[in-house]
């Protein structure tokens, strides 16, 4: 038999690589003889940069950059061995893992960092560019990124701008004279996996500045900015974005990833597959096997799980879902497409017990699920 195996991480568990480690074992106790592909995933939030470095075979590459508060950091991001392909991770420079509570207000905050890592990346030779753009703490539409690339923003009277979220609603016009010559180079594409629009009460703003630091008067603010920059964004471009789904992810850096980089906005975990070759994975497999620490009514929307799900479905191949909790009903299991799911949980005990022997219950379930195949 052929298993594939591709999970997400079991969050504070276990690595997807341990998880692969964890089921071959209990398979193979079963099916010694079996074919073993281990393919472990991340749908582009935390976790991805250790699960794409090696698929890309590549470096990590460290600046300095500004974090979002202007302040110099080292931040890092991922290089092919051939230099054409950068994996960047938008909260190694601009997410709110770089600010103490107290500091957190999408008001004064940037995504310059993010720019400045772009920026390196192509001056490197990158030409095809994967930004990951979860966890930030941002909310200025790109604004900063753009910065690093050269372009500078005006108020209505010829002022420059400070790239941060209170400044949106003062922009009137972009300038571009000295923006980089690579931007006509690469290709990018954003792993996105929030339809959100731009603005408005399912926008950026509403929806996620207030966790970001903003109070409910700085939220309106914001908003409003945001309208009026993608009015800006549609004079200088001539694309409208307002209300492409994923506009407002990140702090509207979906929106400023469409217009100042030409940016592609793609699901997180089906950029992970692709850098995977997963669908090369699946030739003349007889069963998928994944897992995450929770399967719940979120899997079904851009997780990891589903993605593998929906390439499996494609050649017809079961999928079995070995998961740390599971907290579906029998209904939402078969309509996520899910042929077999069961928790690893064998006895009662605390989070800290269940997690200190995820590796064992794993295998444990494992072998359970390899034994049910063998009964046929």
């Amino acid at each position: 038999m052929k298993f594939v195996i591709a999970p997400d991480k079991y969050k504070g568990s276990l690595t997807g690589s341990q998880f692969c480690e964890a089921v071959e074992k209990g398979i193979q106790r079963v099916f010694p003889q079996s074919q073993i592909l281990k393919k472990p995933l991340a749908d582009g939030g935390d976790g991805t940069l250790e699960v794409v470095q090696d698929y890309l075979k590549a470096s990590l590459e460290t600046i300095k950059v500004k974090d979002p508060l202007f302040r110099d950091i080292e931040a890092g991001y991922l290089l092919s061995q051939d230099k054409q392909t950068a994996y960047i991770e938008m909260s190694e420079a601009s997410g709110y893992k770089l600010l103490r509570k107290e500091e957190m207000n999408c008001m004064h905050t940037t995504t310059l960092g993010t720019g400045q890592l772009l920026l390196d990346a192509m001056q490197k030779g990158a030409q095809h560019i994967v930004l990951g753009i979860g966890g930030s703490a941002t909310n200025d539409c790109g604004m900063g990124m753009a910065s690093a690339m050269g372009y500078a923003f005006l108020d209505a009277n010829g002022n420059r701008l400070q790239p941060v979220g209170k400044n949106l609603v003062h922009a009137n016009k972009i300038v571009d004279d000295e923006t980089s010559g690579l931007l006509k180079k690469i290709q990018v594409k954003v792993a996105c996996d929030v339809n959100n629009p731009l603005y408005g009460k399912n926008g950026a703003a509403h929806v996620y500045a207030a966790q970001k630091g903003a109070s409910p008067e700085e939220i309106e603010i914001l908003d409003q900015g945001l309208e009026n920059f993608a009015n800006v964004l549609q004079s200088h471009f001539g694309k409208d974005v307002r209300d492409v789904p994923g506009a407002g992810a990140a702090g509207g850096m979906g929106a400023g990833a469409m217009t100042f980089l030409n940016a592609q906005l793609v699901s997180g975990v089906d950029l992970v597959l692709e850098m995977a070759d997963f669908d090369l994975a699946l030739e003349d497999a007889d069963w998928v096997i994944t897992g995450e620490g929770q399967l719940d009514n979120q899997t079904a929307a851009g997780k990891t799980i589903a993605g593998v799900v929906k390439m499996a479905k494609t050649r017809q191949i079961p999928v079995a879902a070995l998961c740390g909790s599971v907290n579906a009903s029998i209904q939402q299991i078969q309509e996520m497409g899910l042929d077999y799911a069961v928790s690893v949980l064998n006895q009662v005990g605390s989070l800290e017990d269940a997690k200190a022997n995820s590796f064992s219950n794993l295998e444990q379930a494992s072998f359970n699920f390899a034994k049910l195949l063998e009964v046929g």
